[in-house]
């Protein structure tokens, strides 16, 4: 028989190898999917949408940047399906070629001037791809992580890929902002798609270190007990269908801030404040710098103090920091206030909610549909909470003449929204964490008796 103690002292050095494939993988996916967002209002509305109006123009690109959205919850479920029926590392593996190659094609696409209507049609379709591969990509980074952590440390080790969000658009906005040196005729021309193009190098990366990871335990467990769910999405509804309403109310938040602060942000700062596009690129990776801190951070604290608490107190944050946020951008239009005001929310409060989003979703399911129901829960939610969220602060921008408070407002209900939701989940498959069951009397984080 082995020695338990000789066994728990090679885990931490087995989770850590475990975790930080899932953070390289999905700061690759994440680079690619958000380097369409980047320069979404940069390039496309001018390259495969030039015969509209600016405004116009813009808004058919972010069109475009929400089909992915859109998408998402179809690979969400198809890759669900499988991960939940042959493994989470195989899906894992063809989620990266899928979206790699998506976006490497991007950057050789014809323009518009080159070969007219085929160019949208062409750019949306790739979205699409991109859409589906990063559908199953997350669901199956998060289990790789959460399924392998030792017993109080899954709100840790879960937050591993989810760095891979600010990682990924740090890496994506930082190529952006190192291309934007060039003219804007340069720009234009070529300089945009040699950040699509390292996608390739990039992807090979992730090959490498993906395919070196093994199966989770969770599901070599269903594996062996042959307990597999026949059709685990028609499953997922029929024994789940409170928690997967709940869990997407609780992604509202999580989805409109950051698609406000990364994405919608770098059109706000350069056509309403009138600043250069550098200036925007560079209070992204800012707080994105920041934001790889602080997402573990939170991750740690939900194994403490409860996944319930923080998440929260993320959403009631983001909720009100938006205002003076938007405010100091408004009134002071100088590139330190704007970073500053960037950071603010993004940095501090997003992260809150994001760090423990990973074990808080996998704790609402039990593992023969958990593949399937984070990813239905995170990507279907991403329709209403992510891919729309431009497109809305958009029209909002224009509603207000220009003024923000508008979308302020829609932050604050977001938040309020979310934060209802996760008061009012109850966790039925958990990590031994202090709001792992049912807090009693509706108190915040409070632990019930084993």
């Amino acid at each position: 028989m082995s020695n338990p103690a000789s066994s728990n002292a090679h885990e931490p050095v087995s989770i850590g190898k475990i975790a930080f494939a899932s953070a390289v993988g999905a700061t690759i996916e994440w680079y690619d999917f958000f380097l369409y967002g980047v320069v979404t209002a940069l390039v496309f509305n001018k390259l495969f949408f030039p015969s509209y109006d600016p405004l116009v123009g813009t808004l058919l690109a972010y069109t475009t940047f929400a089909v992915g959205f859109v998408a998402r919850p179809v690979g969400g479920v198809i890759f669900g399906h499988f991960g939940d029926r042959i493994g989470r590392k195989t899906i894992l593996v063809l989620t990266l070629l899928i979206m790699g190659l998506a976006t490497f094609f991007i950057g050789l696409l014809p323009t518009y001037d080159s070969i007219g209507i085929w160019a949208p049609i062409l750019l949306l379709f790739l979205r699409v791809m991109q859409g589906i591969g990063i559908g199953g990509e997350w669901g199956g980074a998060v289990l790789m992580a959460v399924e392998h952590s030792p017993k109080g440390r899954r709100g840790f080790y879960g937050s591993w890929p989810q760095i891979g969000v600010p990682a990924g658009l740090m890496l994506s906005a930082g190529v952006v902002a190192l291309l934007s040196n060039l003219t804007d005729e340069q720009f234009l021309a070529w300089g945009w798609r040699v950040a699509f193009l390292l996608s390739g190098l990039l992807v090979a990366v992730g090959l490498y270190i993906r395919v070196k990871i093994i199966e989770t335990p969770d599901f070599q467990k269903v594996k062996e007990s042959k307990s597999e769910a026949a059709v685990p999405f028609v499953e997922l509804l029929t024994t789940h269908p409170k928690n997967v309403l709940l869990g997407m109310g609780a992604r509202y938040i999580e989805g409109v801030c950051f698609n406000i602060f990364g994405v919608f942000i770098i059109t706000y700062v350069t056509t309403t404040l009138q600043l250069p596009r550098s200036t925007a690129l560079m209070g992204v990776i800012i707080a994105s710098a920041i934001m790889i801190v602080m997402v573990p951070l939170y991750g740690m604290l939900s194994d403490r103090i409860g996944r319930r608490t923080i998440y929260c107190c993320g959403a009631a944050a983001i909720g009100i920091l938006v205002f003076p946020s938007f405010w100091l951008m408004n009134t002071y239009r100088e590139a330190a206030w704007v970073w500053f005001a960037i950071v603010l929310p993004f940095s501090f409060a997003y992260p809150a909610v994001y760090g423990p989003q990973a074990a808080l979703f996998s704790e609402l399911f039990s593992p023969r549909v958990r593949y399937t129901g984070i990813s239905f829960v995170y990507q279907f939610s991403g329709i209403f909470a992510s891919g729309l969220t431009p497109l809305i602060a958009t029209a909002l921008l224009g509603y207000g003449n220009g003024q923000p408070w508008w979308i302020c407002a829609y932050v604050a209900v977001v938040a309020a929204i979310s934060f209802l939701s996760v008061m009012a989940m109850r966790f039925h498959h958990t990590d031994p964490t202090p709001d792992a069951r049912p807090a009693p009397s509706g108190r915040l984080g409070t632990a019930m008796p084993k």
